[in-house]
């Protein structure tokens, strides 16, 4: 009786790990951005993606001509030229809600605070050097904060995406973006999996198994429409980011309760 019992209980944690990781979770693209008084990138942009429960909160990284780490998605910033420019000239700049272009070190003290994960996108930069540099640059101050356990990267650059599998920590996330690797490519490469375009894994539908055969993850970008979360979660990606995180989560909320 003691053992069917304990067979019967094993069978529901099982179960129960299946269901968890048909769920896909959510992440923030460039943080919620979307919330009163955020903006893209901004801090308060990820202060409100794990206000709201986010697995994660997305964000971009460019590296200054005199090496100072900011977070921006554009090459540009009103006009002013990221990589050509010097942090002084930068972080004169305002974001829409008012805060001043955030320094890498600003977002990552914040996020020391707060339970949800981040996840590092390195742009790719006009120099293999520079992106070298900006890979190692963006390590050490993760590692300064203690957040070694708490980033995934994520990156264009197939440079960087092999210096990130090459300079982190064992065990690091390191996903590619461009959609040109097959899975087999990315497990070769000792990546974590893919991060790619809505449109790449809707027309490669059969990299989501692929990936999970080889031990592989996938998140899918940028998902915001309520057909392209449904497809998502019924293909059992793992994560899904996006710039609707509140539209993603009540979706998951209605399905986990039809399926109880």
């Amino acid at each position: 009786m003691k053992i069917s019992r304990l067979l019967a209980a094993a069978a529901l944690l099982v179960a129960a790990g299946s269901m968890a990781a048909d769920t896909p979770k959510v992440i923030a693209h460039r943080g919620y951005w979307k919330a009163e008084g955020s903006a893209q990138n901004s801090i308060r942009s990820i202060v409100k993606a794990d206000s709201i429960n986010c697995y994660a909160s997305e964000f971009d990284v460019w590296m200054t001509a005199d090496s100072v780490l900011v977070v921006n998605h554009d090459p540009d910033i009103n006009g002013v030229h990221i990589e050509s420019s010097p942090a002084s000239r930068v972080l004169a700049e305002k974001l829409s809600n008012g805060e001043q272009v955030p320094t890498l070190e600003a977002y990552l003290a914040t996020a020391s605070h707060l339970p949800s994960r981040i996840v590092c996108e390195m742009k790719r930069h006009d120099s293999r050097s520079h992106e070298k540099a900006a890979v190692k640059a963006i390590l050490a101050l993760v590692k300064k904060y203690g957040l070694q356990d708490k980033v995934d990267y994520i990156t264009f650059s197939s440079d960087g995406f092999k210096n990130f599998i090459r300079y982190a920590p064992k065990g690091t996330g390191v996903y590619y973006l461009d959609g040109d690797y097959v899975p087999a490519q990315i497990k070769q490469m000792g990546g974590t999996g893919i991060d790619y375009a809505m449109k790449v894994i809707r027309k490669h539908p059969e990299w989501i198994k692929e990936c999970h055969d080889l031990g592989l993850l996938v998140n899918v970008w940028t998902v915001n429409s309520e057909a392209d979360m449904k497809w998502c979660i019924d293909h059992s990606v793992d994560f899904i980011t996006t710039n609707e995180p509140e539209r993603l989560q009540s979706l998951l909320k209605s399905r986990a309760k039809k399926q109880k």
